[in-house]
């Protein structure tokens, strides 16, 4: 295996001589001319909390778990490592000007 890095910019002016919207201002003229069409009625929205409600009640309810947690940024709990260390492989952690990129390589 051989890995390298690549340059993965897009700006999508450059390919499509457009600026992409965000779909906000699809929202914003849609509030504007009185078209609901894209939004929730008040009917959807309690059926859908009548669903998730029950589910948050019940994990407020129940005490935390072991969870492996770890810090913004960082490569990930000390457990992902010995559960692949358990099937003889590890993390290759990148270094370097590419970000948050993880590959697994054999040991």
């Amino acid at each position: 295996m051989r890995l390298g890095s690549v340059d993965m910019a897009f700006n999508y002016a450059d390919h499509f001589n457009a600026t992409p919207q965000t779909g906000y201002e699809r929202l914003l003229h849609d509030c504007m001319v009185g078209d609901a069409t894209l939004f929730q009625r008040s009917d959807m929205v309690e059926a859908a909390w009548n669903v998730v409600a029950p589910i948050q009640n019940v994990w407020g309810a129940l005490e935390p778990r072991e969870f492996p947690n770890y810090a913004a940024g960082a490569w990930g709990p000390a457990e992902a490592d010995e559960m692949l260390i358990k099937d003889g492989r590890r993390w290759c952690n990148s270094t370097g000007n590419l970000t948050a990129e993880t590959k697994i390589a054999s040991a």
